[in-house]
């Protein structure tokens, strides 16, 4: 069962069939995969493997990323949520949002949620986000959250910074 979380603007719920126009108009856009995986756009059906493989995260780990809805409109506008598939660096917390939803504030109000989600309920200590060094709205969102740079890794063959925040760091904020 995945839980749903609420904010004032949003709801974070777990992934359905119904979101596959929705998440395959998000995935197709370049400028939204810019920074994400192989940096390029994914077709309908790479999309919904993508979209099956978020929901089997839940299964498999207990957590996973949710679909992003804006509560007055029923739109589901992104995902955002926690990600460790097998030899990853750490509990990430990651984002992604359709273009027409960048810039009004919905990652951090979704990823803030998220997060206490996270160290009340999940009981992690640390969380991790792995962010392009170039994408620097991510890295703004990051720093929003509270998170700090603590270094680079590499993924996909690509070097990337990794911010993150403890739960000691976000029990005094």
């Amino acid at each position: 069962m995945i839980p749903q979380l609420k904010t004032q603007r949003l709801i974070l719920r777990g992934f359905c069939e119904a979101d596959l126009d929705a998440y395959a108009d998000m995935c197709a856009h370049p400028e939204v995969m810019r920074y994400i995986g192989a940096g390029q756009p994914l077709s309908r059906e790479e999309s919904w493997r993508n979209m099956a493989m978020i929901v089997g995260h839940w299964q498999l780990r207990g957590y996973g990323l949710w679909a992003v809805e804006e509560s007055q409109t029923g739109e589901m506008i992104g995902r955002i949520g926690f990600w460790q598939p097998e030899g990853w660096p750490g509990f990430e917390i990651g984002w992604s949002l359709r273009w027409a939803y960048w810039g009004r504030g919905f990652a951090t109000e979704a990823a803030t949620v998220a997060i206490n989600y996270a160290f009340t309920q999940l009981q992690r200590s640390h969380i991790i986000s792995l962010i392009h060094p170039q994408n620097t709205a991510s890295v703004r969102v990051a720093q929003k959250l509270g998170e700090k740079l603590q270094g680079t890794t590499e993924i996909f063959k690509t070097e990337v910074l990794v911010y993150g925040l403890s739960r000691e760091d976000w029990q005094k904020m």
